[in-house]
């Protein structure tokens, strides 16, 4: 690695990860899920968790090279077939409330050209036996942290005009140092002040609760309603325990539900999206009585199609997040083609299942009541970046008072 002070670089962000995005403490059980490739970034998490107190790390390691193997040879019915012993474990870990952190570096196009009805058909068979692991994370009952490091494949989607592979790799971490701010003397410092922003984001839209929001810009003429007792959320979660977590790393996003009934319009994507192997890019979505009736892509549109029309509540929102457009990765220009990073250069909806926090004591609601004051239940969670420099979005009270929330891409207030 020919980065300056990598493996420095590299210990301070394990560092974050463990004491301030998954807030590792006494007695903790932590689940890694991470690429072969990410090994050296895993052991100093690992030893960083056991020096925080963990009791145990579980680490379930994947391989670009063999998942395409084993979704080019294997059977749907083979890949669809999930056993017993995975959704017992899966179970378990739930039961002893482990703290989940997925450590992303695959390749955007590792199922390119792979039939996507055959992607969609797994992808819906694992969500449906990780049902209660789902809800368990989704309604944040655990801890749960997304973060990224730097793979070879990725990294070379991103930064093709770079002459070696070293040097995209390379190119490709620096790019994650910044987002995440480890290139700061004290990062969990600065992750503490950049809550402390979106916070304040946050507080002022949960007091004006909004009945709608109105979006127009580009390929945009939008509007969705909202719950009553909705809650803005942003940087930081608490978990069952009340223990503060961090749950995407880097993040610029304050967000909550939509009510899933009520959405009028057409809205387009601004970046492309990486979802089951292969790359969406050019989406129009054209929603009807809070439902998806019409989708197009320039790129990818079959496996758009298969998403949307073969998983339950996948023909409905279940987020919408604020960001502005002069973020930190919004201005660095670069298309990651990964939505951790991509979603937070840019306002963002989710098709597929909300989020239970984002109504007041949705936590403890059970899926049938949050289904009633709304939010969408659904086995998938995409999202999908519609934010752009021109975009315009506005806050409709229930007496059709209007409030400006972003102009031209940024913050109105």
């Amino acid at each position: 690695m020919t980065l300056k002070n990598f493996d420095q670089l590299l210990k301070k962000y394990a560092n974050l990860i463990v004491n301030k995005g998954i807030g590792v403490n006494k007695d903790d059980y932590i689940l890694i899920f991470a690429d072969l490739d990410q090994a050296p970034l895993v052991r100093l998490v690992t030893e960083a968790a056991y020096q925080a107190g963990a009791k145990f790390v579980k680490v379930n390691w994947a391989d670009d090279a063999l998942t395409r193997l084993h979704f080019t040879h294997q059977t749907e019915e083979t890949l669809t077939d999930i056993p017993q012993y995975k959704i017992d474990e899966g179970n378990y870990y739930v039961e002893k409330r482990a703290k989940r952190i997925s450590l992303r570096s695959s390749d955007p196009n590792v199922l390119k050209g792979i039939d996507p009805a055959k992607i969609n058909a797994a992808n819906r068979a694992s969500s449906h036996a990780m049902k209660d692991v789902r809800i368990a994370t989704q309604s944040n009952l655990v801890s749960w942290l997304v973060v990224a490091g730097a793979g070879k494949e990725w990294a070379a989607l991103v930064f093709p005009d770079l002459e070696t592979s070293q040097e995209q790799v390379d190119a490709l971490w620096d790019q994650i140092f910044k987002t995440t701010r480890i290139y700061e003397d004290d990062p969990i410092k600065a992750w503490d002040e950049h809550e402390d922003r979106l916070s304040e984001k946050a507080r002022f839209l949960n007091e004006q609760q909004f009945d709608q929001l109105h979006y127009t810009g580009p390929g945009t003429d939008f509007t969705v309603g909202l719950p009553k007792n909705h809650v803005w959320e942003s940087a930081g979660s608490l978990n069952e325990k009340g223990e503060v977590f961090i749950a995407n790393m880097p993040t610029e996003e304050v967000f909550t539900a939509p009510d899933a009934r009520r959405a009028e319009g057409y809205i387009s994507s601004s970046k492309p999206l990486a979802y089951g192997g292969t790359v969406i890019d050019g989406m129009k979505f054209t929603f009807k009585d809070g439902k998806v009736t019409e989708v197009n892509a320039k790129e990818g549109e079959e496996t758009l199609r298969q998403l949307v029309k073969e998983n339950d509540g996948s023909d409905a929102l279940g987020e919408v997040a604020l960001v502005a457009h002069k973020s930190p990765i919004s201005q660095s220009g670069i298309i990651f083609y990964n939505t951790l990073f991509d979603e937070n250069a840019s306002n963002h909806i989710a098709l597929g299942q909300a989020y239970a926090t984002s109504v007041k004591n949705g936590a403890k609601m059970s899926q049938e009541e949050l289904e009633e004051v709304g939010l969408n239940r659904s086995n998938v969670h995409v999202d999908f970046m519609v934010g752009n420099a021109e975009m315009n979005i506005d806050g409709i009270a229930a007496d059709g008072t209007v409030t400006p929330i972003f102009r031209k891409g940024e913050w109105a207030f």
